[in-house]
């Protein structure tokens, strides 16, 4: 099979790692007569200079034909034309040049077809920038002039924005979350499209929704994404969030970029004035979060209300921990808007002084007490545990034995 070279090779770019270790599939493909490229976001990645994790795959070959020269391989996607080929104990995805029928439900291809052809592999592709390939030598191929939109920044749909969107509706949701994560700017026209065609976020699944949007809530500039959000309208297909534009608007007006995601959850929920775990469970829940992380906001969420009302407490700094101390103390600064690291570092000074940092470091258990106040078990012995830790915690008891034993026979006697 001759291999087709397109008219839009680029100058070479010199290769790093992850790519060099792939090279070894693409020249099994290329030897077996099929062309093979990097495509996608790592290539994009790379061209930014930014770290890459692991690289994608796209070759002319089917998945069959790939089943026949490598040995390794694992069917992830085969439906899709991906297999997952194991080399070096490493798992590569290569998929199939192929393009796609009629969209259903606005997220999906009714139909996939294999092709031969990489340039129609990359026209079906979201954005400029998505859409370059990469040959085993560091040739770039580049029809849709994406380097030109990775340079000047811009995020820019292939061909019109508006087909682009109807085909996939969350692809709008992926160019706000590129403006969060590269601090690129959305192409006037394709800005346009997702003003117009917002509603159809509806037809996407919230699994996708939050993924999304937790990249989003993420990124380095992730309040120019939340005014493209107010802009497009974009935030009334969000789940909880269709009448929460104030939540959005107050947002504009904080330095949130140290917080991670669970604190940017946190911080929603607080400027949106949710005033009960269940308030908050429910909101959390129509994202369908994982209940740990529920649980984990709520957490943080609880110790901020305490530390808005006054400073910390020894007792609380025992009770939240060093990870739900340094998450509140963030998110307290950046709603008081006076963010001082000293601050928080002091904090953490107390918090390491404290003489136990958990239960378990307690030198009594609840079957001592009732050994020593010879009393039957029950309600009393969590309450009285709960009194020796805060006497502990505020250095008016010593974390001995024999000193707790004492103190409990006295305040008995009396």
């Amino acid at each position: 099979m001759k291999i087709f070279i397109p008219r839009f090779w680029i100058k070479v770019k010199p290769m790093l790692e992850p790519f060099v270790s792939a090279v070894p599939l693409l020249e099994k493909l290329e030897n077996a007569g099929f062309e093979a490229y990097f495509v996608g976001g790592s290539v994009r990645d790379f061209l930014l200079g930014k770290p890459i994790n692991d690289v994608d795959i796209a070759t002319s070959a089917t998945p069959l034909e790939m089943k026949r020269i490598f040995p390794k391989t694992v069917d992830v996607g085969i439906e899709h034309g991906t297999i997952l080929v194991l080399a070096n104990g490493i798992g590569y995805e290569i998929t199939t040049f192929r393009a796609e029928a009629e969209y259903v439900d606005y997220r999906k291809p009714k139909q996939v077809i294999f092709i031969r052809s990489l340039i129609k592999d990359l026209k079906r592709r979201d954005f400029t920038m998505n859409a370059i390939a990469m040959d085993r030598h560091g040739k770039l191929i580049d029809p849709f002039n994406g380097q030109i939109a990775i340079k000047q920044k811009r995020i820019e749909t292939v061909g019109k924005a508006k087909e682009r969107f109807q085909e996939d509706a969350l692809r709008m949701m992926r160019a706000v979350r590129f403006v969060s994560q590269l601090s690129f700017s959305v192409e006037a026209k394709t800005l346009q499209a997702v003003a117009e065609h917002g509603y159809l976020l509806e037809k996407i699944a919230v699994e996708r929704k939050q993924a999304e949007f937790a990249k989003l809530l993420t990124g380095s500039s992730r309040r120019e994404s939340v005014k493209v959000l107010l802009e497009t309208n974009l935030y009334r297909f969000l789940p909880g969030l269709q009448q929460q534009r104030a939540v959005f608007e107050k947002l504009l007006h904080f330095r949130c970029e140290t917080l991670n995601l669970n604190e940017m959850w946190a911080l929603l929920i607080h400027l949106a004035e949710y005033n009960t775990a269940k308030e908050t469970d429910d909101f959390l829940r129509k994202w369908k979060l994982p209940v740990k992380q529920i649980k984990e906001i709520n957490s943080i969420l609880a110790f901020l209300k305490i530390r808005l009302k006054h400073d910390w407490t020894s007792y609380d700094l025992y009770c939240a921990g060093r990870n739900k101390i340094e998450s509140t103390e963030k998110l307290f600064q950046v709603i008081s808007g006076v963010q001082d690291d000293a601050v928080l570092t002091q904090i953490l000074a107390r918090y390491l002084q404290l003489p136990i940092k958990e239960r378990s470091q307690l030198n009594v258990t609840g079957q001592n007490l009732i050994d020593w106040l010879k009393k039957p078990g029950g309600p009393w012995v969590r309450k009285l545990i709960e009194q020796i830790e805060l006497k502990i915690i505020e250095n008016e008891l010593k974390n001995e034995k024999q000193a707790i034993k004492e103190w409990l026979l006295k305040c008995n006697q009396n």
